[in-house]
């Protein structure tokens, strides 16, 4: 009886173990996601972005230095 509860409360924990290690793995992942967005100086409707022509992301425009780097590096494809 006491080796059926102990082996009951190690599956247990690791179930916990393991669901508290995808939830920690999602927030960082969201997070990093989040990190590798582009800087945006703010939004307004209907407006292409800065530098960008034709650009899918209407309405962001990027901060001057983001600007600056991506027409600096657009003509070297």
């Amino acid at each position: 009886m006491i080796a059926a509860l102990h082996f009951i409360t190690l599956v247990v924990t690791t179930m916990f173990a393991a669901a508290a290690a995808v939830f920690v793995n999602w927030v960082l992942l969201r997070g990093a996601f989040l990190l590798m967005r582009p800087a945006v100086a703010g939004r307004a409707a209907g407006k292409a972005a800065q530098g960008v022509s034709g650009s899918a992301a209407g309405g962001i425009h990027l901060v001057s230095g983001t600007a600056q780097v991506a027409r600096a590096y657009a003509g070297r494809r």
